[in-house]
Parts: structure tokens; C-alpha cells; sequence
């Protein structure tokens, strides 16, 4: 499923994915955070703290997930 990757390839954040398809920030995140090809940005939390992570979603990934989403 993992395309090949481009350095310059338009990457969305979660907020402005979830916007475009109308959906929660935290669907947005279930859907991308274990894709490969996401880039994550920060840490993750230690044991009962909040996590850090940033997701960037390269387009050819979100375009990837939505058409296997929509059959």
C-alpha cells in the first residue's frame, strides 16, 4: 500500500485532513498513526502521560487510504 516516497510531496496535517473529509481529528489519527510512510513528529508519552506526536500525511498516502476506505 506504501507508495513510493517523495521528498517534495505535499504532506496534510491531521487537522487539515480531518476538514477536508469531514471527519474528527481522532479519526484522522487512528486511521494514519501505524501507516507506513506517516511522518511522526515528537515523542511518545512516558507511562500515564500525554503523548507528543505530530502526524504529517504525504497525499499519495491519504489518496491511498481513501480509495481503500471507499469501496
Amino acid at each position: 500500500m506504501t507508495p513510493k516516497h517523495q521528498l517534495f510531496e505535499r504532506h496534510f496535517s491531521v487537522i487539515t485532513l480531518s476538514e477536508i473529509w469531514s471527519v474528527s481529528t481522532d479519526t484522522i489519527i487512528r486511521l494514519f498513526e501505524d501507516v507506513p510512510g506517516v511522518m511522526k513528529i515528537g515523542e511518545e508519552g512516558g507511562r500515564g502521560k500525554r503523548r507528543k506526536i505530530t502526524l504529517k500525511i504525504p497525499e499519495s498516502i491519504a489518496n491511498s487510504v481513501y480509495a481503500e476506505r471507499i469501496r
